[in-house]
């Protein structure tokens, strides 16, 4: 299969490249990333303490390399950046990495400016951090992390953010001077497993309007207002809410049966082909009180339906208010519950809205947009 883009004037790199493994936004991203890469030629080495959910498993130029975590009784809770450090340095030797390049600063920028100062001139790799959200927005008003978070982006060779939000953030909250890169997330959807009858079967949906919601379900996406929203359609039953969830959704039944919702939400947790249920899906809802640009959006429009969003951090540069999606100032439940509604009313409109989505995240969010920016820090900071 041949390169979508053209480097073959270039040398092909190695890459070192550590995100949490876990379901999330970064991590996602991390892992279509290093495919990406992988399928331009460049060698892909991800170091973290497990697979990363996503990860391709069958490509010759990704490898996966585990980090070992040792519970000494010494230390009242185990250490990872440590560990983490020393792998990193391992691999960059083992592998003659030339970048460096890890998702959130900490721990992972700070374990890669340890792994580098290991190293002989020789033998160490560039370090590029990207931030994603909660390092600047939590822990950089953190007395404990904030300092250590400026450490790294100032010891870092590039900096980049997945929005002009947050690096506007960044400055503000870090005091950051130094130049930062802002490159937006892309999305690139995988070949559909099964039909969207066939999803929409299982889910029971019978001639309503598929709501779909995905995240971690942290606190900030604020699952709450989310509910209340779906509790207030009318007419009720006209939509059925699908939540994809990366982490559990327990705490969150009691609101479900409190809210009478029982019928109308369906959760399904830890899911790996998301593709095939965002397919299935008429539109995205979103109630965060804080996003530095929510990948599932992007998601939704790449595989055919707007959102509707609560207009907070980065998601302005993601949705086109009234063109590709529909934004509500923060809190109104009032304005959210409506604006679904009047996409229960108005399917002409919402198809229409959808297409012209599709059409902005192919032409602004693709990986053969958005990738090639990534290679020239990489290559800009190798000199």
């Amino acid at each position: 299969m041949p390169d979508r883009f053209d480097m073959s004037d270039e040398r092909p790199l190695n890459i070192g490249i550590t995100c949490y493994p876990t379901v999330g936004g970064s991590g996602i991203l991390a892992c279509a990333l290093g495919e990406e890469l992988a399928r331009l030629g460049h060698d892909v080495h991800f170091i973290s303490y497990e697979r990363p959910f996503r990860l391709s498993r069958d490509h010759p130029r990704i490898h996966f390399h585990p980090v070992a975590i040792n519970d000494y009784g010494l230390f009242k809770y185990p250490d990872y950046t440590l560990p983490l450090s020393v792998k990193m340095a391992e691999v960059s030797v083992a592998h003659r990495l030339d970048v460096l390049h890890v998702h959130y600063a900490v721990p992972h920028a700070t374990a890669a400016i340890l792994a580098r100062s290991m190293l002989p001139p020789q033998n160490r790799p560039k370090v590029v951090t990207t931030l994603h959200g909660t390092d600047t927005t939590l822990l950089g008003r953190d007395a404990g992390y904030g300092p250590a978070i400026s450490h790294a982006l100032a010891s870092s060779d590039a900096v980049t953010t997945v929005s002009h939000y947050l690096r506007d953030q960044t400055q503000r909250l870090l005091g950051v001077t130094r130049p930062i890169d802002v490159i937006h997330n892309f999305f690139l959807p995988r070949p559909p497993q099964r039909s969207r009858e066939d999803i929409r079967r299982e889910l029971g949906v019978d001639g309503q309007l598929l709501l779909l919601h995905s995240s971690n379900l942290r606190d900030v996406k604020r699952i709450d207002l989310l509910l209340e929203s779906v509790a207030r359609v009318r007419p009720r039953g006209s939509v059925k809410l699908l939540i994809l969830a990366g982490d559990s959704f327990a705490k969150f039944t009691g609101e479900v049966r409190r809210l009478d919702l029982e019928d109308q939400v369906v959760v399904i947790e830890r899911v790996l082909d998301v593709e095939d249920y965002h397919r299935a899906a008429d539109l995205g809802v979103y109630t965060s009180e804080s996003e530095s640009f929510c990948l599932s959006i992007l998601e939704g429009m790449c595989l055919g339906y707007p959102s509707v969003a609560m207009s907070v951090g980065g998601i302005p540069e993601v949705v086109d208010h009234g063109v590709t999606g529909v934004l509500v100032p923060f809190g109104d439940v009032d304005a959210f519950t409506e604006a679904i509604e009047v996409m229960v009313r108005e399917p002409v409109q919402r198809v229409a809205m959808a297409e012209v989505a599709g059409a902005a995240a192919r032409r602004l969010f693709a990986p053969e947009v958005i990738v090639p920016r990534y290679v020239e820090v990489y290559r800009r900071v190798c000199g």
